[in-house]
């Protein structure tokens, strides 16, 4: 009998292609990684030695950047200002949009998909382009330079793509698991929190990162409503280390690696329900 092999034509034609996309995915990797660890790299050099040794190993030991940056500027007070902003934000985006993300997918009614449309609108509309009168508004609210000037604009700006991921999400869970809760004498609040909602951890991961990294980057908001210096975020502090004919480059790299730690470790830390959120579906 002849010995049935894997080694077929189509198997010899698919090597080619799986070895040029594990070669394409290694120098993306390597595209991506590179600045980021010299920007780790330079933070335990001193200027000099950043100009002079740009790609040697530093001495680990010297941590004296990072002390002078969390010790002799404000640096903490931006650090907590940027994690209240965020983590207040993205509180709001998850519970608001979730909560209008369930009522378009599970209920019935003549205008959810008016409200669906209304929701995806704000993906076509950058709110950028609504500065000066979003500038008016906060202005006659009271609530220029302070952080609730921040919170609520990103709250607005997140919302539109939360509905859509969760009501997406949520439309494919079955039917069965309502009416299984609802003869067990549960209320509509129950079913959403306690029913549906542990189903929908991945959706949710997607969202929370989605919004996440752009607010804690985001430089631009607080340079137009924030005028003091206690209320600062990261972005917009760390511009206080380039002066106008030098520069210290040694703390500001260091003041870049404490800002891009907490949202790669938010990363990680969700990077398993990130990924179950995309490749949900995909297998059946």
């Amino acid at each position: 009998m002849t010995a049935i092999t894997s080694d077929t034509p189509a198997t010899r034609q698919a090597i080619p292609f799986v070895l040029l996309a594990q070669v394409i995915l290694i120098a993306n990797s390597f595209i991506m990684l590179y600045p980021v660890v010299v920007m780790v790299l330079s933070a335990f050099k001193t200027t000099g030695e950043i100009f002079e040794h740009p790609f040697a190993l530093p001495d680990f030991t010297q941590v004296g950047n990072f002390a002078k940056v969390l010790g002799e500027t404000a640096m903490p007070t931006y650090f907590v200002n940027s994690v209240l902003v965020t983590g207040t934000s993205i509180i709001l985006i998850l519970v608001l949009g979730t909560m209008a993300g369930y009522a378009v997918a599970r209920y019935e009614s003549r205008t959810n998909t008016f409200i669906l449309l209304f929701f995806l609108a704000g993906l076509m509309l950058p709110l950028k382009l609504a500065v000066i009168p979003l500038f008016i508004l906060l202005r006659d609210l009271g609530l220029l330079d302070s952080r609730w000037s921040l919170i609520v604009t990103y709250t607005a700006i997140g919302l539109p793509s939360t509905v859509f991921i969760m009501a997406g999400f949520l439309r494919t869970l079955p039917a069965e698991l309502e009416d299984a809760a609802r003869i067990d004498g549960a209320s509509e609040p129950r079913i959403m929190w306690s029913v549906m909602l542990p189903l929908a951890r991945p959706p949710m991961a997607i969202a929370a990162i989605q919004n996440a990294v752009p607010i804690w980057n985001d430089f631009f908001f607080p340079l137009v409503f924030i005028q003091t210096d206690a209320r600062k975020t990261l972005p917009q502090g760390l511009t206080t280390f380039m002066g106008e004919y030098t520069t210290d480059w040694g703390m500001l790299f260091a003041g870049l690696t404490i800002a891009a730690a907490p949202i790669t470790l938010l990363y990680i830390a969700l990077s398993r329900q990130f990924i179950q959120g995309m490749t949900a579906g995909a297998v059946k």
